[in-house]
């Protein structure tokens, strides 16, 4: 079967433009740029829809396209943010693996994840804190830990250097850390 006559804009719109844009608000945290990442992605499928192979779904394909352009997104944003983290002199509360060290680890939080009143309360929590990094820190958690890149290619996407990254991260980790018990754990 030719999958290039299966496609059709009008049913991506109709199954998948809320999906991808809570996708999409998850890891910009902005409506309108969610909104514009979400559109781009469609232009861009119907203009390549004849090079679609059909090897993954349409959903995966439109995810796969929607992940690009949010990490085009970063790369454009990155050019116009002039920030260079310095290294840090405190100590380091991460192990080589990037997971807290034992002494440095939040403690337990007593939160049911599995309750998605929680759980809903939680991601809810978690975009404002996230929203409250500086720019390109929340750049590199985004596409660390909701994009899943690694570090060289942030690197690369981002246009900083390695031990620029890890301060980033390290900075983002804290801040979340910091908010999330202020604003979460001790309500």
């Amino acid at each position: 079967m030719d999958n290039k006559h299966t496609l059709n804009a009008d049913q991506w719109i109709t199954n998948y433009s809320d999906a991808l844009f809570k996708y999409t608000m998850m890891r910009v945290n902005d409506t309108g740029v969610s909104e514009d990442i979400v559109q781009e992605t469609f232009l861009s499928a119907w203009r390549n829809k004849d090079n679609y192979k059909g090897e993954a779904s349409e959903k995966n394909w439109l995810y796969t396209i929607c992940k690009n352009k949010i990490i085009d997104h970063y790369r454009k944003k990155s050019s116009s943010i002039v920030q260079y983290a310095e290294a840090d002199t405190t100590t380091n509360m991460f192990d080589d693996a990037e997971h807290w060290t034992k002494e440095d680890a939040p403690k337990e939080w007593g939160i049911n994840y599995h309750q998605s009143v929680e759980k809903k309360e939680f991601y809810g929590i978690l975009e404002k804190c996230k929203s409250k990094l500086q720019q390109l820190q929340q750049s590199v958690f985004v596409m660390k830990y909701l994009e899943d890149l690694d570090t060289e290619e942030i690197c690369k996407v981002l246009g900083i250097t390695t031990s620029n990254y890890w301060v980033l991260i390290h900075r983002a980790k804290l801040g979340l850390r910091n908010c999330l018990e202020k604003n979460w754990v001790n309500i």
